[in-house]
C-alpha cells in the first residue's frame, strides 16, 4: 500500500467519524441546536458522513470500515482492494491502521467541536453514546446477531453496487447507510463498522471529558466482532450472485 492510499483512507475515515459522531453529539448533548433531533436525524447524519468520507478516500477505494475490507478480501470476484492495491494480509493491515487512526482523530475532532456541551451534559451515558454504540436491550448474543445482519446487508449491497454500476456514486452507499440505520439500527445503534465504535471508544477513554463515566469495555467486543463476521459473510455470499454485464 502506498503512502497516498494510506493517507486517503485515513482522512476519509476521519471525515466519516468527525461528521458521524458530530451528528450524535448534536442530538444527544444538552444545549445544542439539534438536541433531541431524533434517531432519523442521526441516520441521515451518518449517511451524509459516509457520502463525504467516500469522496475524500476515493484513491483507496474508500473502505472506511474494516468490515468492508474483510468482505472485499473474502470476495473472490476481484484481485484488488482498490486499483493498484493487491489483496493481501499486509495491505489489509494497512487499511486497518489507516481506519483506526482516522477514527480516533475524528472522535477527537468531534470532542473539540462540542467541548462546552460535553462539559454541560449531566448524563455520562449520553457522552459515551457520542463515541460508541450501545444496545437498547443488553443481550450480547442477540446484539451480536443484529450487528452481523446489519453489516451483512452493508457489505453485500456495496459489492452489488460494483456489479450494477450507476451514475450516483457515493450517494448510493450514503442512502444504504441511512436505510440500514432506519430499519435495523434500533436494537444496537448500528455500528456496522468496527472502526466506528472501537476508535472513538478509545478516544473516550483517554480524553479529559468532564464526568464521562465508564467506557463500557464489557460491550466493546460486540460492535467489533459482529461487523467483521457480517462483512465476511457479505463478501462470501455476494460471490453467489451473477450481475448483468453493463451494455
Amino acid at each position: 500500500m502506498s503512502l497516498e492510499v494510506f493517507v486517503a483512507e485515513m482522512f476519509g475515515t476521519f471525515m466519516l467519524l468527525l461528521l458521524g459522531t458530530g451528528v450524535v453529539a448534536n442530538v444527544a448533548l444538552a444545549g445544542t441546536k439539534g438536541n433531541n433531533g431524533g434517531f432519523l436525524m442521526v441516520n441521515f447524519g451518518w449517511g451524509l458522513a459516509v457520502f463525504a468520507g467516500v469522496y475524500v478516500a476515493a484513491l483507496s477505494g474508500a473502505h472506511l470500515n474494516f468490515a468492508v475490507t474483510v468482505g472485499l478480501w473474502a470476495n473472490g470476484d476481484t484481485a484488488e482492494f482498490a486499483p493498484g492495491v493487491d489483496k493481501n494480509f499486509v495491505n489489509a493491515l494497512g487499511y486497518l491502521a489507516a481506519q483506526m487512526i482516522g477514527s480516533i482523530l475524528g472522535a477527537v475532532g468531534c470532542w473539540l467541536a462540542y467541548k462546552q456541551h460535553f462539559d454541560d451534559e449531566p448524563d455520562p451515558a449520553n457522552k459515551l453514546g457520542v463515541f460508541s454504540t450501545g444496545p437498547a436491550i443488553r443481550s450480547s448474543a442477540w446484539n451480536l446477531i443484529t450487528e452481523i445482519i446489519g453489516t451483512f446487508v452493508l457489505v453485500f449491497v456495496i459489492i452489488s453496487f460494483a456489479g450494477t454500476p450507476t451514475q450516483i456514486g457515493p450517494l448510493a452507499v450514503a442512502l444504504l447507510v441511512v436505510g440500514i440505520g432506519a430499519s435495523l439500527g434500533g436494537p444496537t445503534g448500528y455500528a456496522i463498522n468496527p472502526n466506528r465504535d472501537l476508535g472513538p471508544r478509545i478516544a473516550h477513554a483517554f480524553l479529559p471529558i468532564k464526568g464521562k463515566g465508564s467506557s463500557d469495555w464489557s460491550y466493546a467486543w460486540v460492535p467489533v466482532v459482529g461487523p467483521i463476521i457480517g462483512g465476511l459473510l457479505g463478501g462470501l455470499v455476494a460471490m453467489l450472485i451473477t450481475f448483468p454485464t453493463p451494455a
